[in-house]
């Protein structure tokens, strides 16, 4: 038996989040911009928050490492909005077509609990899913294994019933130990071929 409920990441598969959308307008250069986001507002740093930390309290903590560039690092929550560059083209209609054909549609994400609720009033399609679990919700990230337990444990599903979507490779494969069936995401007309040939999603609309 093939997978019966479809579970989507979010950030990189259905929104497009990129700080660099922000720090493009406040920095001169990309050069600028790509050492700021590797040496003062990084990646590991931003992790903290979809693990259920504070901004407030991040912010303060890296602005007293940088005082230089504290109203930078502000802007990392003050104008945290800019850093969306709206809808990944083409997933959010598959969930949408999923959700018509009464397929199960969930979604595990990394996500600061502070920051979730801004994306639900601009993208009403992250409404649509039976069982969402934020990892800043309940404090714990992938690619660690408890949030796909969880996410088990919550929707009652086992792994082997489940697809599951990321754009991170890291994800995928604690989703592949735990014996998900998974597509590494890189394009929606990927994912609707897949879909379709798992028989998840019918061929209407299907891209050439």
């Amino acid at each position: 038996m093939g997978p019966s409920s479809v579970v989507f990441d979010i950030g990189g598969v259905l929104i497009d989040w990129n700080p660099r959308y922000l720090y493009r307008k406040l920095l001169p250069d990309e050069e600028s911009v790509e050492a700021f986001l590797r040496d003062v507002c990084s990646n590991e740093w931003n992790q903290q928050f979809d693990a259920g930390h504070i901004f407030s309290e991040g912010i303060e903590a890296l602005a007293a490492r940088h005082p230089e560039k504290a109203s930078l690092i502000s802007a990392f929550w003050e104008r945290w909005q800019e850093m969306l560059g709206g809808e990944v083209p083409g997933t959010a209609d598959i969930l949408r077509r999923l959700k018509r054909e009464n397929v199960p549609v969930h979604a595990i994400s990394n996500w600061s609990a502070e920051t979730f609720p801004i994306a639900t009033k601009l993208y009403p399609f992250l409404h649509l899913f039976d069982v969402l679990v934020v990892s800043g919700r309940e404090k714990m990230i992938k690619p660690g294994q408890e949030i796909f337990q969880r996410f088990l444990e919550r929707s009652g599903l086992g792994a082997k019933d489940c697809i599951f979507i990321d754009d991170n490779a890291a994800n995928i494969a604690a989703a592949n130990k735990l014996g998900f069936h998974t597509v590494h995401f890189s394009t929606a007309e990927d994912l609707e071929r897949r879909l379709v040939a798992l028989g998840l999603l019918s061929k209407t609309g299907l891209s050439p």
